[in-house]
């Protein structure tokens, strides 16, 4: 476990920019618990996630906004959660964009939802901007107060090693049921 927090103070940074790329909530958490464990810099672990989350919604979309056909195969399997990605755009519509940064599932899929409208591309980088800079202080900080109870709650697990993946995995489950439900086509009665 030790090379693994030493590996993780090394090269930490460099995993969060990348992790963040795509979504990062779970790396910019393990920051503000490793800058409570004096392993990172809070600050510096913020603004790095900041940065690369703000730049990977914008990747995707202007990614989606001038290549539709390219993207669209991939989308195929993910075509209700990209009809539902539309329909929290038509529902909360700005907010959303706000809020994405905190669903798991359709974090990916809203940016790219929004780059396929005709959604002003300034206003989506100003809102992502602001988004990203509040996502990121927002769990860099609650997770950096909460380190000790964070701590404390993994040091359980060295005791029970097979409590920890049937966790995660009953987590990813969850959301998978979640989502599996939300998307799904209604039925005639």
């Amino acid at each position: 476990m030790e090379d693994v927090i030493n590996s993780l103070s090394t090269y930490g940074y460099i995993i969060l920019f990348l992790y963040s790329l795509g979504g990062g909530m779970v790396a910019i958490i393990a920051a503000g618990v490793l800058s409570y464990a004096g392993k990172m810099d809070l600050t510096t672990s913020i603004a790095v996630a900041f940065v690369a989350n703000a730049i990977g919604d914008s990747l995707l979309f202007y990614m989606s906004r001038y290549n539709k056909s390219t993207i669209m195969p991939y989308l195929r399997k993910h075509k209700r959660k990209l009809a539902l990605s539309h329909l929290l755009m038509k529902k909360y519509g700005d907010k959303i964009i706000f809020f994405q940064k905190f669903i798991y599932g359709v974090k990916t899929l809203i940016p790219m939802g929004i780059g396929m409208t005709k959604y002003p591309a300034l206003k989506f980088n100003v809102l992502n901007v602001i988004s990203a800079f509040l996502w990121a202080v927002i769990l860099g900080y609650l997770s950096y107060s909460s380190g000790k109870a964070i701590t404390t709650f993994f040091g359980k697990f060295s005791d029970y090693p097979w409590l920890a993946p049937f966790i995660v995995f009953s987590l990813l489950g969850l959301i998978w049921l979640y989502f599996t439900k939300a998307t799904q086509k209604n039925s005639p009665r």
